[in-house]
């Protein structure tokens, strides 16, 4: 009996993540530098993984509540109030979840129902609109490109009056792809639109311990409390990926209902992972500061070699990565462009058309690698273009 046409039919509109297929496929090609993922070149700090050493010999293996471990739970709420001036009460205002991805996913399937529309700025992180579709949902992408990647008031209410089924806003911020962030006057403009609406505010601040404008990360829950849904984990500050730790920090009155969707998705997050956080956010809340001065050398380095040959970018004040406009005569499909360099120079970036329809003629690299090869992939790069140019 064929069952293969019996599945969600909103499976069909969802595929496989462009940023992952375009890394595998260009893996292929022997002697390949690879620029493309996410995911910090660093090790996990000793002190964390010793962390979760010791749990595995004290034989933590037995599931925590759904909530998570109180002790990370406050562990948390005490990193946010300290570095972000937010404060959640551990006990029902923070969730711990499988990295910041299944609090994506939790907090989308909790909110939305077939019919809703969720506002973006974009180009954004791919990672959204696969999980809105599959709730039956739209995603509505709010170009920014004129702007210089940054949201503003005026766009998000022209947005929210153009879309009355809008059920919520997401940021990201530091984004990905493009590393802008917002200083407190534009948060506290947006926040100003959105309280005058009935939506949910998903923010995404998973890069938010990797901000370079020398100011403090303000979060929008400071602001929009109520509203607001915070996204955070370890992956990014703590080169934690494999560890699989994120948070859902809301009011009382959210969580309530989050938690519903999150314990039949993971029931706990992984025990062993929960107590080397812990140590993550205590002993290690300033973790991040190392990582945080040799990515700041890597993007300097970057635009110094890149904004010669033509790019235009936009400077990143957090996250890690660049987000470059492909010279107007140079090839203008991102795809086409970079799998013709990856051939031939043996260097993969990820291409803006992985990022929505606004992020077609962009292409983006990730300066989570090291200098070496980032030195390296220039220099192809800067070969590249020069003899595409006829030079």
């Amino acid at each position: 009996m064929d069952v293969s046409n019996l599945f969600n039919s909103n499976l069909d509109q969802i595929k496989i993540s462009a940023i992952r297929r375009f890394d595998q496929e260009v893996s292929k090609i022997p002697g390949m530098l690879k620029l493309t993922l996410g995911e910090p070149d660093f090790n996990t700090p000793e002190h964390v993984e010793a962390a979760a050493v010791a749990a595995v010999r004290a034989h933590e293996s037995h599931y925590t509540g759904m909530s998570g471990l109180l002790a990370l739970r406050e562990a948390a709420s005490q990193f946010v109030s300290e570095k972000y001036d937010l404060q959640f009460d551990p006990e029902s205002e923070i969730l711990v979840t499988v990295g910041a991805t299944e609090a994506i996913s939790a907090s989308l399937m909790s909110i939305l129902v077939a019919g809703d529309k969720v506002l973006t700025p974009a180009p954004l992180y791919p990672g959204y609109e696969p999980l809105i579709q599959l709730a039956g949902a739209e995603m509505v992408e709010i170009d920014t490109t004129t702007n210089g990647f940054v949201l503003t008031p005026e766009m998000l209410e022209a947005a929210l009056i153009a879309n009355p089924e809008t059920k919520a806003v997401i940021l990201n911020y530091p984004s990905n792809p493009t590393g802008v962030t917002y200083n407190r006057a534009e948060i506290k403009a947006l926040a100003d639109v959105i309280q005058k609406y009935p939506v949910f505010v998903i923010s995404d601040e998973i890069y938010s311990e990797l901000n370079y404008t020398g100011e403090k990360h303000v979060s929008i829950a400071e602001f929009a409390r109520e509203q607001t849904i915070v996204l955070n984990g370890l992956s990014k500050s703590h080169a934690m990926t494999g560890y699989r730790i994120g948070f859902i920090f809301a009011d009382a009155v959210l969580t309530s209902q989050i938690i519903k969707t999150h314990q039949y998705f993971v029931t706990a997050a992984t025990t062993v992972s929960q107590f080397a956080a812990i140590e993550a956010l205590t002993n290690g809340k300033d973790d991040a500061a190392v990582m945080k001065k040799e990515y700041v050398v890597r993007r300097d380095y970057i635009i110094s070699q890149m904004t010669p040959l033509g790019f235009e970018i936009a400077k990143p004040d957090g996250a890690f990565y660049i987000f470059a406009k492909i010279p107007a005569d140079l090839e203008q499909n991102s795809f086409d462009f970079l799998i013709d360099f990856a051939n031939e120079k043996q260097v993969a970036f990820i291409p803006g058309s992985a990022f929505g329809k606004y992020g077609e003629g962009y292409i983006r690299l990730s300066y989570a690698a090291s200098m070496t090869v980032i030195t390296e992939a220039m220099a192809r790069l800067t070969a590249y273009v020069t003899e595409k140019r006829g030079l």
